[in-house]
């Protein structure tokens, strides 16, 4: 399945900000497709995963004073960035110093996967905008991944009451790789799951002129924009392959994390307590 042409057309402004004016998106000055990722039903009557404790978004580089204030009133005061140096220093994005907020550099990729040659093979997979691509590149994030995934899961099993924000660069691959784990390990169905994985269709549209024209540096996309577009497409059957391809070649998702991130039976049972809260105890 590759994208059509109606997912690579801009969408419609006030479209756009009235999605992003609501749940599950969250409004940070100066950082694009901000998300909670908690409220989502799980497979426990009465249990939904925990709302102001995990949030996803794009690079923080360009984040505002406001969206710092922004972040701290939230409590986010712990942000994981799955972004390489190569990658920042690309894109002149460095990581940013937000007073009181600890930025933990963990990068899913290391620097030798940001060569010229790999990267051309990378935008290649992504410029086809097919599932089957989109397979093989989440593959590699799963392949490379468990260190940095770890590290993340480690904080949700040691620091419950510790909200947290990850990120790559658009909030889509990586940062939706390691979302699906967390919301997957706390017992969300997959069809809100890859609902979630979606949304970054529309999170990604304030950003799109700056993605598209930073993408139209690189030689594969310079004169053909489409193809810079299919690699931005986050459609929820990709999600739900992605799934197919985590149990398929990976044993399903407890087997993955406890083979990748060396985490134990009883890490995950915490991690899954960690995750979600009664209705109940919000009412």
């Amino acid at each position: 399945m590759t994208a059509t042409d109606s997912e690579l057309e801009p969408l419609d402004p006030a479209y756009v900000a009235d999605v992003l004016s609501r749940p599950p998106f969250v409004q940070i000055p100066g950082v694009c497709n901000v998300r909670d990722l908690g409220s989502y039903p799980t497979a426990t009557p009465d249990v939904v995963t925990k709302p102001g404790y995990a949030y996803r978004s794009a690079e923080l580089s360009s984040i505002t004073e406001e969206g710092a204030r922004k972040m701290v009133s939230l409590g986010i005061l712990t942000v994981f960035d799955l972004r390489s140096d190569p990658e920042m220093r690309k894109y002149s994005s460095p990581i940013p110093t937000i007073e009181g907020v600890d930025v933990v550099p963990t990068p899913v990729f290391k620097n030798e996967d940001y060569s010229p040659e790999k990267l051309a093979k990378k935008f290649e997979l992504y410029a086809t905008g097919t599932t089957e691509s989109f397979m093989i590149l989440y593959s590699q994030i799963l392949e490379h991944g468990g260190p940095a995934f770890g590290t993340i899961l480690r904080h949700v099993r040691d620091k419950p009451n510790s909200p947290f924000i990850f990120h790559c660069t658009a909030g889509k691959d990586r940062t939706g790789v390691i979302a699906a784990i967390l919301l997957k390990l706390a017992g969300v169905d997959n069809h809100f799951i890859s609902q979630d994985y979606s949304l970054t269709r529309v999170g990604r549209e304030p950003d799109r002129a700056k993605v598209l024209g930073r993408l139209s540096k690189e030689p594969l996309f310079a004169a053909n924009s489409e193809a810079a577009m299919r690699m931005l497409t986050s459609r929820y059957e990709t999600m739900r392959a992605f799934f197919n391809l985590l149990e398929e070649k990976y044993g399903g998702v407890e087997t993955y994390v406890k083979t990748y991130t060396e985490l134990t039976d009883q890490d995950l049972k915490t991690i899954r307590s960690n995750l979600v809260v009664t209705t109940k105890s919000r009412m």
